[in-house]
C-alpha cells in the first residue's frame, strides 16, 4: 500500500515560506526532494537532496548556485514511514536513476553520495522507491522503466554512487591528494582488479569527485556527513583549482560509451577522455592522468593499421629524441604527465603488442614499495561473486576445479548452440542486455561481404557484429556474436559464451591446447612487441584463455558455455555442466 506523497513547491521564497506553515512536515520531518528546471530550456539541471528541514534546506539552495542554474520547481516526498536511513537511500537511487536516464543535468556533487547502508525493513523501503519512481514518471521527470535505464551505459558508468569500494577509494584519493600537493613530485598509482570490481568506475568516480572539490566553494549549501565529505575543504580546493586531468581509454568501444557519460556530467568534459595516440600528440602537459585497462597499453610492434605505425615511431622521436623499441605508450603517458593512477588486470591482456607482463610486474612491484598500490577485491558484476572468477579462471588452466555454490547465478553448459542461442534471446527478453559472444576462432567474412555468415555450428549461421563502436546496444546485436574486442570493459546481463576451436583439448597428454590455425585474429598471434621471433603456443595460449576469461565473465545473472572441441566439451563440461 502507498504511504508516500509527492508535494509540488515553485522554487521560491514566499512559496516555499507559505508552504511550510500549511504543512508542518516541511519545518520538522525526513524528507527526499528533487529540484528541477524546465525542459524545453537547453541542457536543462535537476537537484536531488535529502533533509529534516525542507524549509531552511530551500532557503540555502535559493541563496546558493541551484538558483542560478534556473531551476525553477521543486517535489517534495512525504512518507510517514521515512527515517533518515531511508531518505538517504532513496536520494542515492534517485541520483543513480536520474543520471542513468541522461534527460537532465544531474547537479549533485559526489560530496552527497552514501553508503549502501542496512537498515531496518530496507527492502519494504526499496519497494516504495519504485513507486516513487512510477509516479515521478508519470509527471514526465523519467521516461523510460527502471530496468531500461539500469541496462544503459549512462547507469553503469555513472560517477553518482554510493561506490562500493569506498575503502580502496579513500586510500586512493588519500594518496593523491598528498602527491598533487608535494612540489616537483612525480608518482604512479596502482590499482588492481579482476573482471566486475569496478575499475572503470573508479577512475571516472574519482575525476567526478576531484573536480567537485575543486569547483567548491566556501558559501555552498554542501551537507557535511557523507562518505567523502571530509575532503571539501579549502586546502585541497586550491590544490586541485588548476588541476589538468584525462582519462585514458586504449579500447575505442568502451571510450566512446564514456565519453557519453562526461557529456552528461557536470565539471567532465568528453574531450578530457583520450586515447594513447591523443595524449601523447596532445600540446598540454597534464598534472594526473587515469589510465583505464592500462594492461590494453600498446608496445612498439606492428600496429592494427599503417597510420598508427607511422604515429608510433613520430611520437616516439618527438619524446625521446629517437624511435626505440624499448618505448611504450605507457612511457608517452608518463613523459606528458606528473602523476598517472594505472586500473591493471594483467589476466586481461589480449594481444602480443599489449604491454609486456614484465613491465607490468615492475610497475606493480614499484607501487607497492612506494604504498600506492590497492587492490580491488570486492566483485560488483557477477551476481555469483568473487569465487566465480577463479572459477573460470581455473578451469580454463584445466585444474578440474569443484563448482562453488554459485547461489541463484544461472551457470549452464549447452550442447546445441541453437539451444543457447534461443536461451540467450529469451533472457534479452526478460532481462535484457543478453548476447552471444566468441572466441576469434572464426574468419570475418561478412566484414567485405555482409550478406555471408561467418559462424556455423549445429545448423545455425550467424555473424559477427557488424558494429565496432558501442556494439552491445546496436540494432541487431541480439542477432549478431560479438568479439573480444566489442566486450571488453562491458556488462552484460547474460553472456552466452561460445569457446571456439582455438582452445581444445591433447587427448595425447590431457592438457588444454592452443590451435594456431583455427585463432583467426591476425594481429592476435602476430610474431611482435615483446614476443618478437619467439611467439610460442603457450604464449598464445595465454592470451586465448585471457580472451575467454574475459567472455565468461561479461554475464551480471548468468553465463551460458558451449564448447565446439568434443573432447573439451567433456572436460569442461565437469565444471560448468
Amino acid at each position: 500500500m502507498t504511504t508516500f506523497r509527492i508535494e509540488h513547491v515553485p522554487f521560491r521564497r514566499a512559496a516555499v515560506d507559505a508552504h511550510a506553515v500549511a504543512n508542518p512536515h516541511l519545518t520538522n520531518w525526513p524528507v527526499v526532494y528533487v529540484i528541477d528546471g524546465a525542459r524545453r530550456r537547453a541542457n536543462p539541471g535537476l537537484y536531488v537532496g535529502e533533509t529534516v528541514n525542507t524549509q531552511k534546506r530551500m532557503i540555502q539552495h535559493l541563496s546558493g548556485p541551484k538558483q542560478e542554474a534556473r531551476l525553477d520547481s521543486i517535489r517534495v516526498v512525504i512518507d510517514e514511514r521515512f527515517n533518515k536511513s531511508a531518505c538517504l537511500d532513496l536520494e542515492s537511487h534517485l541520483i543513480r536513476w536520474f543520471s542513468g536516464e541522461a534527460q537532465y543535468q544531474v547537479l549533485n556533487s559526489n560530496a552527497g553520495l552514501t553508503a549502501d547502508a542496512q537498515y531496518f525493513d530496507r527492502e519494504s523501503y526499496r519497494q516504495s522507491f519504485r513507486e516513487v519512481f512510477e509516479q515521478l514518471r508519470g509527471e514526465g521527470l523519467f521516461t523510460r522503466s527502471i530496468a531500461d535505464i539500469e541496462n544503459s551505459d549512462m547507469f553503469k558508468l555513472s560517477p553518482f554512487k554510493a561506490h562500493d569500494q569506498n575503502i580502496a577509494v579513500d586510500g586512493i584519493l588519500k594518496a593523491l591528494l598528498e602527491d598533487l600537493r608535494t612540489p616537483g613530485s612525480e608518482s604512479t598509482l596502482v590499482v588492481q582488479g579482476g573482471p566486475g570490481t569496478g575499475k572503470t568506475i573508479v577512475a571516472i568516480f574519482l575525476m567526478k569527485l576531484l573536480a567537485d572539490i575543486a569547483a567548491h566553494a566556501p558559501d555552498d549549501d554542501l551537507e557535511f556527513g557523507s562518505i567523502f565529505a571530509d575532503y571539501f575543504l579549502e586546502e585541497n580546493r586550491d590544490d586541485l583549482s588548476r588541476l589538468r586531468t584525462a582519462l585514458v581509454i586504449p579500447q575505442q568501444s568502451l571510450r566512446e560509451s564514456v565519453k557519453r557519460v562526461f557529456r552528461k556530467t557536470p565539471r567532465l568534459d568528453p574531450k578530457q577522455v583520450l586515447t594513447p595516440f591523443q595524449l601523447a600528440e596532445s600540446p598540454d602537459e597534464y598534472d594526473l592522468v587515469f589510465v583505464d585497462e592500462a594492461h590494453r597499453l600498446g608496445q612498439r610492434a606492428n600496429q592494427a593499421s599503417g597510420v598508427h605505425n607511422k604515429k608510433f615511431r613520430e611520437i616516439n622521436e618527438k619524446l625521446f629524441g629517437r624511435d626505440d623499441a624499448t618505448f611504450t605508450q605507457l612511457d608517452w603517458i608518463r613523459h606528458r604527465s606528473r602523476h598517472q593512477l594505472l586500473l591493471i588486470d594483467e589476466q586481461q591482456s589480449v594481444r602480443p603488442h599489449d604491454l609486456a607482463p614484465a613491465t607490468l610486474q615492475h610497475v606493480v612491484r614499484r607501487a607497492k614499495e612506494r604504498h600506492h598500490h590497492f587492490h580491488l577485491m570486492t566483485q560488483l558484476r557477477v551476481k555469483a561473486g568473487s569465487d566465480y572468477i577463479g572459477f573460470v579462471r581455473s578451469a580454463l588452466r584445466g585444474e578440474d576445479p569443484v563448482r562453488p555454490d554459485f547461489g541463484d547465478y544461472d551457470l549452464r553448459f549447452f550442447d546445441d548452440v541453437g539451444e543457447m542461442r534461443t536461451a540467450i534471446r529469451d533472457a534479452d527478453r526478460r532481462f535484457g542486455l543478453s548476447r552471444l559472444v566468441a572466441g576469434y576462432a572464426w574468419d570475418w567474412v561478412s566484414k567485405k561481404d555482409p550478406a555471408a555468415f561467418d559462424i556455423e555450428l549445429d545448423g545455425e549461421r550467424m555473424r559477427w557484429n557488424k558494429a565496432e563502436k558501442d556494439w552491445i546496444n546496436s540494432p541487431g546485436a541480439l542477432d549478431e556474436v560479438g568479439s573480444i574486442h566489442t566486450v571488453q570493459g562491458y556488462d552484460l546481463n547474460y553472456a552466452g559464451v561460445i569457446i571456439g576451436l582455438d582452445v581444445q583439448l591433447d587427448p595425447a597428454t590431457g592438457r588444454i591446447v592452443a590451435d594456431r590455425d583455427a585463432y583467426r585474429d591476425k594481429k592476435g598471434k602476430e610474431n611482435t612487441g615483446h614476443l618478437k621471433n619467439v611467439f610460442s603456443d603457450d604464449e598464445l595460449l595465454t592470451f586465448i584463455r585471457n580472451i575467454y576469461g574475459v567472455l565468461l565473465t561479461r554475464g551480471m545473472l548468468g553465463t551460458y558455455v558451449y564448447v565446439c572441441d568434443p573432447a573439451l566439451r567433456e572436460r569442461l563440461r565437469r565444471a560448468f555442466g
